[in-house]
């Protein structure tokens, strides 16, 4: 089910935001991630945030600010089951346009975000990794 985030969910998506990130992003030192916990864990509650809650936890969460797509989450073990797809879609219901930035390297997420109707737009540098990335962005489809 998703749902809205509650002030509970915090530590639980703080640990999926953390483990989330040192897996996807392998090219990337761990340090980094590490680094960044407890800004993110201040900005969390104030982004709008979709929470996918299993019932016996969550797998998986959407972060937004306005339209920028801070980035999806999604437990290890439950990649591939269609999560990150239904919070997509929720962001999208909600949404006209929507954008985003996606390492080159993490190609799966390029490919999904891509099957989902996203289209690179751009090409940059993180300044604070290094790493580049893709500016990605989709529209809804209006309506003759």
């Amino acid at each position: 089910m998703i749902r809205k985030f509650r002030n509970e969910d915090l530590e639980q998506i703080m640990q999926l935001w953390l483990q989330s990130n040192i897996q996807a992003h392998s090219f990337i030192e761990k340090t980094y991630w590490k680094s960044h916990y407890n800004e993110v864990r201040k900005m969390l509650p104030e982004a709008e945030i979709y929470v996918f809650d299993s019932g016996e936890g969550i797998l998986g969460f959407l972060g937004l600010q306005e339209d920028y797509i801070a980035g999806i989450f999604v437990e290890e073990n439950s990649r591939g089951r269609g999560i990150g797809k239904h919070l997509l879609h929720c962001a999208k219901q909600n949404r006209s346009s929507l954008s985003l930035h996606v390492y080159l390297k993490n190609e799966r997420a390029v490919r999904f975000y891509e099957k989902e109707g996203f289209k690179i737009t751009g090409e940059q540098s993180d300044e604070e990794t290094g790493e580049r990335e893709y500016v990605m962005e989709w529209e809804k489809e209006s309506i003759s």
